[in-house]
């Protein structure tokens, strides 16, 4: 089912494009967007982050109503994360090809159907399935919002404010999703934070069109327009090949013959991935987007980031509830101050950033960071909240206000305009793809380490608690990894 999904979504896509190829679609004047533009965009992508870690809070009741195993429990994730993030590339290339209003209206309503099958999911299958179809609605829409930001936000200033204001959503997005899990799952059912997207879903699609700014549909590089499809193919496939090798590997061990042959074709697709995208018209992947060094740093300090962060998010909600035997909805607020943190730190980027510039806020940022992930791995069975876990937890929304909100500055503020899908797409793939890649990694560490302290005689909660604070180590390890990236940045001419 999850590859019928997959196939038909693209083969929509390349029908859509040849039809399309010889229409334009007249653009919306910059001057007339309308009031709700930015707020339609940025509900959208609230709606898309939220997704994210909306599940971490749930995932106790789907295992227990869908049968999942504790290391399948993480495909409830990344079967959205891995699409999401590996069809990006293709979703922000169709918007700049194909007009990204109608990119982002298609992908917002195929999202909204998927939310409403998967909250009726009978099956674990099914669930997955339907994270799957929400993966490509999401690619379709996400880095579309960013390139429509660029469009409708010409001045400067006004656009640093906007992105500003967008870095706040997709930061905090992330926390405010746990609380809002936890709501749901716990006043109702876990398949209430399927159902919660369809409201907000059908509003989206019919405001698209009347308040979001039309662009040009144009032909691609001499010649009709045509996507990269065999480049979208190859890095999904690679990316998906790569994450699940390391689950695999959690359960089964590096002797498996199973995750070492996925392992392996991962490896090979990417190496294809990019062999096609040196050699295509149109590519994915422009690899002009990385002639600007800051562009470049940027993008793979989005890729570290996340392979830091959306573990801590996965271990702690399974901390809380199993460990400190919190519910959903004590779990969910747990996390309310990491959410306000973030949410109140980039409210502060359009004045901090053209003082003090991209590489001061984003040292600090991550500099605080790994304050909070080294706190966490001193995690015991019989840690509090207050003291265990409230102070890395403001750290950590604190350094990542500061850190990563800069980023989409530094790499949508000086995009050309026949790159901005790509561009977005870029940015939300590596978000996603390090995200989803970081889980495996982590579950990995994780599941060795509490094997290794069972082994040795640990009760079932202490091995958890050691394969938790084993897999904040690595996180520590990749945040310093993005610590280093963040000394190269340069303060950009466009922001003072």
């Amino acid at each position: 089912m999850p590859s019928v999904l997959f196939w038909t979504g693209v083969c929509v896509t390349e029908r859509t494009l040849t039809a399309a190829s010889v229409q334009t679609e007249p653009p919306r004047p910059v001057g007339r967007r309308s009031r709700l533009t930015l707020p339609i965009i940025l509900t959208c992508q609230l709606m898309i982050i939220l997704d994210v870690t909306v599940m971490n809070v749930a995932l106790p009741r789907i295992q227990a109503s869908l049968h999942f195993s504790s290391t399948g429990l993480a495909w409830v994730i990344n079967a959205y994360t891995l699409v999401f993030g590996g069809m990006l590339l293709l979703g922000g290339r169709a918007g700049d090809l194909l007009g990204r209003r109608r990119m982002f209206a298609g992908g917002v309503a195929l999202f909204t159907v998927a939310s409403l099958a998967g909250g009726f999911a009978p099956s674990a299958g099914w669930l997955l399935a339907a994270r799957i179809a929400q993966g490509l609605g999401a690619a379709a829409a996400g880095p579309n919002t960013l390139a429509m930001i660029t469009s409708a936000f010409p001045e400067p200033r006004e656009r640093i404010r906007a992105l500003a204001i967008f870095s706040s959503m997709a930061s905090s997005g992330f926390a405010i999703g746990l609380i809002v899990g936890g709501l749901l799952t716990d006043a109702l059912s876990w398949r209430w934070v399927m159902f919660i997207n369809v409201p907000f879903g059908l509003a989206i699609t019919l405001l698209a069109r009347r308040h979001l700014p039309a662009t040009e549909r144009r032909s691609g590089a001499g010649g009709p327009a045509r996507l990269d499809l065999a480049g979208a193919f190859t890095a999904t496939g690679g990316v998906g090949g790569l994450v699940y090798a390391f689950i695999r590997a959690a359960t089964a061990g590096w002797g498996d013959r199973t995750a070492l042959t996925a392992l392996a074709g991962g490896l090979v697709l990417i190496s294809a991935f990019l062999l096609i995208e040196t050699r295509t018209r149109e590519p994915l992947l422009p690899l002009r987007l990385f002639a600007d060094r800051n562009r470049a740093m940027a993008y793979l300090n989005f890729f570290l980031g996340p392979m830091a962060i959306f573990g801590m998010f996965f271990f702690l909600t399974q901390f809380m509830q199993v460990v400190m035997e919190l519910g959903p909805l004590a779990t969910g607020f747990a996390f309310l101050p990491m959410a306000v943190a973030m949410f109140t730190t980039t409210r502060f980027i359009p004045a901090l950033l053209p003082r003090i510039g991209p590489r001061l806020m984003a040292v600090s940022g991550t500099l605080m960071m790994i304050a909070g992930l080294v706190l966490l791995t001193r995690l015991t069975g019989t840690s509090g909240y207050a003291a265990g876990l409230l102070p890395p937890m403001v750290l950590i929304g604190t350094g990542i206000g500061l850190a990563f909100a800069p980023l989409n500055v530094l790499i949508m503020s000086t995009v050309a305009q026949r790159d901005a899908g790509a561009a977005g797409g870029v940015l939300q793939t590596m978000q996603q793809v390090g995200g989803s890649l970081g889980l495996a990694v982590l579950v990995t560490v994780f599941g060795g380490a509490a094997r290794h302290a069972a082994a040795h005689g640990a009760s079932a909660q202490h091995a958890l608690v050691t394969g938790m604070t084993h897999a904040f180590v690595v996180s520590t390890i990749c945040a310093l990894c993005s610590l280093v990236v963040a000394t190269t940045f340069r303060r950009p001419a466009s922001i003072g």
